[in-house]
């Protein structure tokens, strides 16, 4: 695979630095999940393998019988919104606000909104699946995954965790780099970065009262820092960002073994 450009190098868009759009071809809906190519995944599976909040709806299921009087044929109906748990941000979930556009500059008011029945899910209007999640789900996230357990490095010596993870609490590039050389990780192209910042841990050992409370606050948690400098660090535009991973029993076996990389596997569901 080519080198990619360096930050600096990229265009702008309307005063915004770093555009990397130009970077993959124009009908192009993948992003980063364009460098998780077959040699980036092999490489990654050869080295690696060894042993409700926020004002959404909170999940439902209605239990229903196929036949009445006949309990032994039942069929779930599951309603949750894709937000309340571990999930992938897609790309049409936030978009450049300023200028109403979503990623390639697809302009935020050519996209549908509402409910949209599909009776036949071969013939799906395209504006529908514009940009949509199936996209990732048929590529597959798969490659080389690096935990930086940053908990542990702000907490080493018995020190205490220095901010509330339900703040906001800004890390540097700084933090990252450091976290990363204590732990003995070089990063690569196409690595799969996972944070452990302390919100999973926080969130669990909480009370259900204060877990209700984050559905009225404002969204303002601990996270990276938004600088120039991160976004060089993290580079292009068109990347994919998960939230609510459960990383405490990851955190736990890397700690015991010293492993920080990882064979990573996540299929989006194909929607």
């Amino acid at each position: 695979m080519s080198l990619l450009p360096a930050f600096d190098d990229l265009p702008s868009f309307k005063g915004l630095p770093g555009c990397a759009w130009d970077v993959w071809p124009a009908n192009d809906e993948l992003g980063t999940v364009n460098l998780l190519t077959e040699e980036v995944v092999k490489n990654a599976a050869q080295e690696e393998i060894r042993s409700p909040m926020f004002h959404r709806k909170t999940p439902e299921v209605t239990q229903s019988l196929k036949i009445p009087e006949v309990l032994t044929l039942r069929d779930d109906d599951i309603h949750f919104n894709s937000q309340s748990g571990t999930q992938w941000d897609g790309m049409k979930h936030f978009g450049i606000l300023r200028e109403g556009v979503y990623y390639k500059g697809i302009p935020a008011d050519s996209l549908p909104l509402g409910r949209h029945p599909i009776p036949d899910p071969l013939n799906i209007d395209p504006k529908l699946s514009q940009l949509g999640i199936q996209n990732w789900a048929k590529h597959g996230i798969c490659g080389r995954g690096v935990l930086l357990d940053l908990v542990r490095f702000y907490t080493d010596g018995g020190k205490e965790l220095s901010y509330d993870p339900f703040e906001a609490h800004a890390i540097g590039v700084a933090d990252l780099e450091a976290c990363a050389k204590k732990q003995g990780v070089e990063f690569r192209q196409g690595d799969i970065l996972l944070l452990r910042v302390g919100f999973i841990n926080r969130y669990n050992t909480t009370t259900n009262e204060v877990r209700t409370e984050l559905g009225s606050k404002n969204e303002t948690f601990a996270g990276i820092d938004n600088t120039d400098d991160m976004k060089r660090f993290i580079c292009l535009w068109g990347m994919p960002i998960g939230e609510f991973f459960d990383l405490e029993d990851l955190a736990e076996y890397s700690k015991e073994t010293g492993r920080y990389t990882f064979y990573f596997s996540s299929w989006p569901m194909n929607v």
